[in-house]
């Protein structure tokens, strides 16, 4: 069925734990981790465009305990992997720590990228957390995806985790965002009338020689070049497993939510292009602190209030798939803890560099959202 099932592509940086530097050995490490067969069908580990950098996808998983298996899963192996190396992965959207641009992994695909955008994306060791939600065709994504606009400012702002870039305080709670905004293709997608619409502007860029292929685009939302789903990479890397799966149940929900407005024959508003754009500058510099900016209505609000709104927009289709106390559950314990920007930089008043570094690691391997406390206990508080 359309809108019900969903994965998620996860992005790590490889360090050294006891610098916190970024180092470039993940075609060591994703060797190790592939040698075994995979924790679950489709699942698997994957290489980026650098080589600090490593990926871990899960299988097709139909709800959020299925997902989290598999997202611990996926966490496990490659720490397991890198561990081996003298490294750990930590989930974080930029490199904490300052360090030289690494290398960019070997291929023809990477050496166009390389070629093509040069000094824009030397250094450039973004990771994202990509949620895939299965609707039934092209055109379908295509018309979620405009359904989809306003809110992608929201997802950012609840998963920001990326403050610092390479041992400076960017000020930002997303920098990974602004490191995007450099590419053309980025920020939020453009409205289109439909899968041809869409492919059109693609092919534009393409062929205006902005774009090395038609997969390279960084638009927040789109459909999947390969796969039948909407791809959602509006959140910066997941700090612990909680939060990723709070992504993909809210992208779930929103998914659910698009579909029923088609199903009634209401399109999408068509929200300002430039107005999403100071939507989504203000969710990567705020993050949950500060003002948000509601596209629809054209207003600054406070961020905490978008959640709301969020929440009431989807509130009937995480009842209908029982994911409604999950999210509630996750975000009681976001707003306790702050978002990943606000724990890393809480940690770095409290020990600098090799705090946030080994925060990180706890999260990222052990699931904490602060000392003492593992992934999954929330689902158990009320």
């Amino acid at each position: 069925m359309s809108g019900t099932t969903m994965g998620v592509e996860e992005e790590f940086l490889l360090v050294d734990p006891g610098s916190g530097r970024t180092v470039p050995a993940a075609p060591r490490v994703l060797a190790r981790a592939n040698r075994r067969p995979p924790h679950a069908p489709g699942a698997g580990f994957h290489a980026e465009l650098l080589r600090t950098q490593a990926e871990a996808v899960t299988g097709v998983c139909a709800g959020p305990a299925e997902l989290r298996r598999q997202l611990r899963a996926g966490r496990a192996r490659l720490a397991e992997a890198a561990a081996a190396e003298g490294l750990r992965p930590i989930s974080t959207g930029t490199p904490v720590a300052a360090c030289p641009d690494p290398p960019f992994t070997e291929g023809g695909r990477f050496a166009r990228i390389a070629e093509l955008h040069a000094g824009v994306v030397a250094g450039y060791q973004a990771c994202g957390c990509h949620v895939h939600i299965g609707v039934a065709d092209r055109e379908t994504a295509v018309a979620v995806v405009n359904h989809l606009r306003p809110w992608l400012p929201v997802l950012v702002a609840l998963s920001a985790n990326s403050p610092f870039d390479r041992g400076r305080d960017t000020g930002y709670a997303s920098w990974r965002m602004m490191e995007q905004a450099r590419f053309p293709g980025s920020g939020v997608p453009p409205w289109s009338r439909d899968a041809a619409d869409h492919d059109r502007r693609v092919g534009l860029l393409v062929e205006a020689g902005a774009l090395a292929d038609p997969a390279m685009t960084f638009w927040l939302a789109r459909p999947s070049p390969h796969l039948p789903t909407v791809e959602v990479r509006a959140a910066d890397a997941a700090a612990t497993v909680d939060e990723a799966v709070l992504q993909a149940v809210l992208t779930r929900a929103l998914v659910r939510r698009a579909l029923a407005e088609l199903a009634a024959g209401r399109e999408a508003p068509r929200v300002d292009d430039q107005v999403c754009a100071a939507a989504l500058w203000s969710a990567a510099r705020y993050g949950l602190e500060g003002p948000g900016v509601d596209p629809v209505r054209r207003v600054r609000v406070p961020a905490a209030l978008l959640v709301e709104d969020l929440i009431a927009h989807v509130r009937p289709h995480l009842e209908e798939t029982g994911d409604l106390t999950e999210a509630e559950a996750a975000l009681a314990v976001l707003r306790r803890e702050g978002t990943g920007a606000e724990r890393q930089r809480r940690a770095a008043r409290g020990g600098g560099v090799p705090a946030v570094t080994a925060m990180l690691i706890a999260q990222t391997v052990q699931g904490a959202w602060s000392p003492g406390e593992r992934v999954g206990s929330i689902a158990g508080r009320r």
